[in-house]
C-alpha cells in the first residue's frame, strides 16, 4: 500500500527532529498530514523541497515561498513564530535511519539532479562590497520598485521607518505615526527656524518636507536613488517649498562641509556596512557645526545574528548590516560625538510593519499589477517575518541623539 505523500513527509520530519513536527503539510496530491492546531504549510510541488534539499533553512524556505512552490494557511507571521521557536527548541542530529529514509524519498520523488534556478527577484550584485558603484546597485534593489509601488504600501507621508504609535491611535494611523515621529525627530533636534538641517538618506522626503513645512527650518536631503530625488523635488514644488528644501542626488562619502545645524539620517546607516561605519559616522560629525545636534534612527540585532539575513540580503536590502545597539554608540562616540539620549521603538515597529502589511493585502491586485506576483510574496513574507523579529526582541530600533562637541 503506497503511503500518502504528507503522512510521509510528516513521518520524515519527526524522524529528523526526533519529535512531533509542530506544522501541518498539505502535499501537492492533496493529502494532509500533522497536528490540527498546527499551521498549514502547502507544498504545491515536489519543486519545493528540491529547493530546501540544496539551499537547507531561511533562504531555501524564501525561494520556495516567492516562486510559489511553498505556501503556509492563515496568518504567515503567527506561523513563523510558531515554527521557529519550536524547532529552536528541538536542536537535535538526525540518526542515521532517519537520514536514509530521506535519501529514499528524495529519490522517489526525483528531487534529486541540477540545483533549481533561484527567481529571478533575488539580487544579483556585483564587485567588492559598499562602493559607491555597489551600494547605489542595493539601493536600486530595493527602492527603484516604482514610486508607485511604495505609494500602495505607505502612508500619505511616505515615510519609510518605524512610526510613534500613541495609545490612542488605531490600527490604521499610519499617517498619524509617522507625523508623530516626525515631531519627535524635530523636537530632539531642538529646530527653529532658519536652522540648516540635512537628512541624509532622505527616501521619499517625509523628514525634508515636515521639518520645512512644519518648523521653518531649511532643509537638504541627499540620496542615492534617481526615483527618490525626482519624487521629493515634485512634492517640494507642490508644496511651494522650493525656497526652503532641496533634494541631491548625492553619496553621503560626497557631501561636502555644510556646517548644518543639525543632521538626522533615519533608518539609512543599516545600509552602510560594517567596516564602513565608521566613515560614516566621521561624515555625519563632519558636516555638523560644533553644538550641533545629530538624530540617528536605527535597527540593530542581537551579536549571535548581526547582518541582515539571508533572506533579507537576498530579495530586500543586499548587503545590509545591523549590529548590537552598543557597538553602534561605540563608533558615534569615537567619531567625536557625545552621546546625549537613547530611546528604544521596538514594539512601535510591530504596528508599523503591520500598518504596512494591512495596506499591501488591501491593495494586492494593484502590487501584483504593478510589480508582479513574485515580487509581491517577497513583500509579503518580508512584513510577516519583520514584524514577528521585532515582536520577539530578535530585532530593535533605536533613535540615538548625540552632539558634536
Amino acid at each position: 500500500m503506497t503511503t500518502a505523500t504528507a503522512d510521509r513527509l510528516h513521518g520524515l520530519l519527526g524522524d529528523v527532529l526526533g519529535a512531533e513536527p509542530p506544522v501541518r503539510i498539505r502535499a501537492w496530491d492533496g493529502s494532509l498530514a500533522g497536528p490540527a492546531d498546527a499551521p498549514v504549510v502547502v507544498l504545491r510541488s515536489p519543486m519545493a523541497l528540491r529547493r530546501l534539499l540544496w539551499r537547507p533553512g531561511e533562504l531555501g524556505l524564501a525561494r520556495a515561498y516567492v516562486a510559489g512552490d511553498l505556501d503556509v494557511e492563515g496568518d504567515l507571521g503567527a506561523a513563523f513564530s510558531h515554527t521557529r521557536s519550536a524547532f529552536a527548541a528541538r536542536q537535535t542530529r538526525p540518526r542515521p535511519a532517519a537520514v536514509r529514509s530521506a535519501w529514499r524519498a528524495a529519490r522517489d520523488w526525483r528531487l534529486i539532479g541540477a540545483p533549481p534556478p533561484a527567481p529571478p527577484e533575488e539580487a544579483r550584485l556585483r564587485g567588492r562590497r559598499h562602493t559607491q558603484r555597489r551600494d547605489r546597485a542595493a539601493i536600486s534593489h530595493h527602492y527603484d520598485l516604482g514610486n508607485d509601488f511604495y505609494e500602495l504600501l505607505l502612508d500619505e507621508t511616505m515615510a519609510y521607518s518605524c512610526g510613534l504609535w500613541t495609545p490612542e491611535m488605531g490600527d490604521g494611523d499610519g499617517a498619524a505615526a509617522s507625523r508623530a515621529k516626525l515631531d519627535l525627530v524635530c523636537r530632539k533636534l531642538e529646530l527653529h527656524p532658519g536652522d540648516h538641517l540635512v537628512d541624509v538618506g532622505c527616501g521619499w522626503g517625509s523628514l525634508v518636507l515636515h521639518a520645512a513645512a512644519e518648523y521653518g527650518a531649511r532643509v537638504t536631503g541627499y540620496t542615492i536613488s534617481r526615483s527618490q530625488a525626482e519624487y521629493v523635488r515634485e512634492r517640494i514644488a507642490r508644496a511651494g517649498l522650493g525656497d526652503r528644501a532641496t533634494v541631491e542626488l548625492r553619496d553621503y562619502r560626497d557631501i561636502g562641509d555644510t556646517a548644518a545645524d543639525a543632521v538626522a539620517s533615519i533608518e539609512m546607516g543599516e545600509h552602510v556596512g560594517q567596516e564602513r561605519y565608521p566613515e560614516y559616522a566621521a561624515v555625519l560629525h563632519r558636516i555638523v557645526r560644533p553644538d550641533g545636534r545629530l538624530l540617528l534612527q536605527q535597527m540593530s540585532r542581537g551579536p549571535q545574528a548581526a547582518g541582515g539575513g539571508a533572506f533579507i540580503e537576498s530579495y530586500i536590502a543586499p548587503d545590509m548590516h545591523m549590529r548590537p545597539l552598543p557597538e553602534t554608540l561605540r563608533m558615534v562616540a569615537a567619531a567625536g560625538f557625545e552621546l546625549r539620549h537613547v530611546e528604544a521603538l521596538r514594539e512601535h515597529y510591530v504596528r508599523t510593519i503591520r500598518f504596512w502589511a494591512g495596506r499591501l493585502e488591501s491593495h494586492w491586485d494593484d502590487v501584483v499589477a504593478l510589480a508582479g506576483e513574485r515580487t509581491a510574496r517577497v513583500w509579503r513574507l518580508y512584513l510577516a517575518g519583520g514584524a514577528a523579529a521585532f515582536d520577539e526582541g530578535r530585532m530593535g530600533v533605536d533613535q540615538i541623539l548625540a552632539e558634536r562637541r
